[in-house]
């Protein structure tokens, strides 16, 4: 989801400097939302475990994709079933540009030995050149975030009364141990900030992390649970109003984004310089695990790998480390 969310801005800049354009977004259909404003796109279903399941399956979406008058993809993705679909569109002779994810750099900057330390470009830039590569140019500079989404009645109902407090957004979770924030030590950030009484915070994450933040939910006064109550459209709204997102290198970092909202980012075994920093935010928030203690970060690019002696590299991050940058950014 972290790496949709980041063509969202690219895509809404692409249109407004190329409004000529007409955008087909091929996505699957959880993913709609993040798209929902963009001038002149419209979303195209990726049935992946359906009917566009298998080589048959791709075969089929290719021939649905060629009813439009499409004059060129651009892959922003560059996996296996986007491979097999430029083999049938450069058989249909449609124009086809792939990002460069720039694996080999990416190999050397977690590498165990002879580790290449040092920034990558970043993903958003990657999407710019695929579009310039087909004719549209696109400087990232000009890349602005997307407007903020009027809250509907159904989510005023959920989130309760404005006493006038400052909105925080905490995703306390990521799809992978190797980079999330133990969650005792979390807990101490929002009670830290509960206490202050000048914070509505709200928890965000998936359905099988709703039971621990409904338990610190029920022992604060100023933390709403979000996880399970909402569906991403809603969850969206909520995320552009936000005044601060506390994140994981995880999805909610990027959906704040994607919206101009300051986002605090933690960092276990992962780290910035694999380019894949949230858009727009100044590098002075992201705080990241001690490389002094644990030379090896990044691990891997996803937080998979996880070295025997890193599991709690995030214990290097001390609550009071968080508080502190909130505190900053917030003032």
């Amino acid at each position: 989801m972290g790496d949709v969310a980041m063509t969202a801005p690219v895509l809404n800049a692409l249109v407004k400097q190329h409004p000529e354009l007409r955008i087909i977004m091929l996505t699957k259909e959880p993913l709609t939302p993040i798209f929902e404003g963009i001038p002149n796109l419209q979303v195209f279903i990726a049935d992946v475990n359906g009917r566009h399941k298998g080589l048959k399956g791709l075969w089929k979406l290719h021939k649905e994709l060629m009813e439009y008058p499409i004059s060129a993809v651009a892959d922003l993705h560059n996996v296996l079933r986007s491979n097999i679909l430029k083999r049938y569109f450069r058989l249909a002779k449609v124009p086809f540009a792939q990002i460069n994810k720039g694996r080999r750099e990416k190999r050397a900057l977690t590498s165990a030995k002879n580790k290449e330390f040092k920034p990558l470009k970043s993903t958003l830039q990657r999407y710019c050149e695929v579009f310039d590569s087909l004719g549209y140019p696109l400087q990232l500079p000009t890349v602005k975030p997307l407007e903020q989404k009027a809250l509907s009645q159904q989510t005023l109902g959920l989130i309760g009364k404005d006493n006038r407090q400052k909105w925080i957004g905490i995703a306390p979770f990521a799809a992978f141990p190797g980079k999330t924030y133990p969650y005792k030590l979390m807990e101490e950030v929002i009670k830290g900030l509960d206490n202050t009484n000048k914070y509505k915070i709200f928890l965000f994450g998936g359905e099988e992390d709703r039971s621990s933040m409904i338990k610190t939910a029920n022992k604060s006064r100023n933390v709403v649970n979000m996880a399970g109550v909402v569906d991403l459209s809603q969850e969206l709204e909520l995320i552009s109003h936000l005044d601060l997102m506390i994140s994981m290198d995880s999805a909610n970092a990027h959906l704040s984004a994607m919206y101009g909202i300051p986002t605090i980012t933690l960092w276990g075994v992962t780290h910035p310089y694999a380019g894949f920093y949230p858009f727009g935010q100044d590098p002075d928030y992201a705080l990241t695990s001690d490389r002094s203690r644990y030379p090896l970060i990044p691990t891997s690019i996803y937080g998979k790998k996880v070295p025997k002696g890193y599991e709690h590299v995030m214990e290097t991050i001390l609550p009071e480390q968080v508080l502190n940058k909130v505190y900053s950014v917030l003032s």
